[in-house]
Formats: C-alpha cells, sequence, structure tokens
C-alpha cells in the first residue's frame, strides 16, 4: 500500500501513488486536467462534475494514486468553504497557484506569523509573462487576524481568503459568499475542528497522530484503511472529503515553487509542542 509521491520527479508535478482507497470514490470538487507544468494552474480537457466552474478555474493541487492529474475549482458561484488539517506549505502551494492563474484574482492571507507569508505575497503579487494571465497574475495581500475587509468578489474578479489563524481560529467576519471561498488551515486536530468540519463543503487531512486519525475517522467516516493510513501519509499527501466521497492527491512543487517554499512538508518548526 501506497502513501506517499515515492521516486517521482517532483518537478514535473508527477507525485505518484497519492495514498490507498482511490477506488473509494472521487469528490466532486475535482476534475482530470492538463495542468501547465510551470503555473501549477489546469487546461480542462473534460466534463465537469455537476457544481464545479468549467474554464480556466482549476488549480492543479496533485496526483493520485493512478497519476491523474488533479484540479480543483477554487472559484464559484456558490459560498464554498474548505479545511485543510495539515501543513502551510500545502496551503502556500494553494494560495500562490490561485493567484498565479489569473489577472483578476485576489487573494486575502489572514495571519499571524506575516513573515513566513512574505515571500508567497510578493511571488504571487509579481507580474510575470511565464504565468497565467496574459503576463500578469492576481494579488497576494496579508491581513492581522480579524482585520481582512470587506472584499467585494464577483465573478470575474473572485477572491480566496486563506485562515491562518492557529489551533483556535477566532470565527471571521470574512465569510464564504459567491465567488468567495475561504480556507481555514489547522495545523492539527484542535478542539474547534469538530464545528469546522461539519461548516466545510471540503475537508483536506495530512498527516496525524495515530489518536487525531481515530478521532477523524469517527468524525468524517473514513473506512478503517483510510483512517490506519493517515499516520504514514508522506509530506504533500491529502486525503480530501467531501461527505462520503474521498480523493487522495500528492502534492509536489512546479516552477519555481521549490525554490520559494522549499520541499513538500507536513510540519513547521514549533508548530506543535
Amino acid at each position: 500500500m501506497s502513501t506517499g509521491p515515492g521516486d517521482a520527479d517532483a518537478r514535473d508535478g508527477s507525485a505518484g501513488a497519492a495514498g490507498p482507497g482511490s477506488e473509494a470514490g472521487t469528490v466532486g470538487a475535482f476534475r482530470a486536467d492538463v495542468p501547465d507544468a510551470s503555473t501549477g494552474t489546469g487546461a480542462d480537457v473534460g466534463s465537469s462534475p455537476a457544481g464545479l466552474p468549467v474554464g480556466g478555474d482549476g488549480i492543479f493541487v496533485g496526483s493520485d494514486a493512478e497519476g491523474q492529474q488533479l484540479s480543483l475549482g477554487v472559484h464559484r458561484p456558490a459560498p464554498y468553504d474548505v479545511l485543510l488539517i495539515g501543513g502551510l506549505w500545502t496551503a502556500q502551494v494553494l494560495a500562490l497557484r490561485t493567484a498565479r492563474a489569473g489577472a483578476g484574482v485576489r487573494v486575502a492571507v489572514e495571519t499571524a506569523r506575516a513573515p513566513a507569508w512574505a515571500g508567497v505575497a510578493q511571488a504571487g503579487s509579481t507580474a510575470d509573462a511565464r504565468w497565467g494571465g496574459g503576463g500578469g497574475t492576481g494579488r497576494v495581500e496579508l491581513f492581522e487576524v480579524g482585520r481582512v475587509p470587506v472584499l467585494g468578489a464577483v465573478e470575474g474578479r473572485p477572491v480566496l481568503v486563506v485562515r491562518d489563524c492557529g489551533m483556535r481560529p477566532p470565527r471571521g467576519r470574512v465569510r464564504p459568499a459567491p465567488w468567495q471561498t475561504v480556507v481555514t488551515l489547522l495545523p492539527y486536530l484542535s478542539p474547534v475542528a469538530p464545528r469546522l468540519i461539519r461548516e466545510s463543503a471540503l475537508v483536506g487531512v495530512q498527516q496525524v497522530s495515530p489518536e487525531e486519525a481515530a478521532r477523524l475517522g469517527r468524525l468524517l467516516g473514513l473506512s478503517a484503511e483510510e483512517t490506519g493510513a493517515l499516520p504514514g501519509l508522506d509530506d504533500g499527501v491529502t486525503l480530501w472529503c467531501a461527505g462520503r466521497d474521498r480523493q487522495w492527491a500528492a502534492t509536489a512543487p512546479v516552477g519555481d515553487e521549490e525554490a520559494l517554499l522549499g520541499p513538500p512538508r507536513r510540519m513547521e518548526p514549533a508548530t506543535r509542542p
């Protein structure tokens, strides 16, 4: 049973086998794409699941157990709440790829550790002909916790809010709205996790302790195989859950992401006691 990217070359965006249970179903939030290997943005090659925006909205999030490329429809006409119980690296990759998907995109990061996001903010806001949007990108803005303003998301100018607020993120003033998706990052399973899981349409889980895996198995209705795999997941591997549907994805850096963010990692120094 493989639970990580194995020996695949991380630079080409192929992460090899993403994890067990790929036969359990595919999360409706995802679609199979052929990504641009330099930007991490997807090019739609087929029909999308119901409710998934069609077009250039797909953000390349990794590969499944068969090596098929997967992208997530971040920008949606309906409110969309995402919870990631995992590492800062993955959240930063999602933010950076979203910002680089087009000039009209805005990414707002609510965080108490702005220095950790400074490189993402600069790279995600710098015009560069290598990236999408006709030679430009969106913009990444950093806000203190509780200080995110009204962002005015509309069709054509979508917003992604990333909440990096520690183990007990306060209830945010900025909520999911049409064309405004909110991703909340939890470094591990905290007391607020059950509420956030209930409120989220999509939940991503990376490597956790056996005790956390058992709790998540109950909260998410995971199979014994899925629950047992969580403590041994490789860095960059995520189990995405939407209702009863599951999708394993192994995320690897593309383009300049490894130089900017380093290799995939689950934990940051001093994240956990």
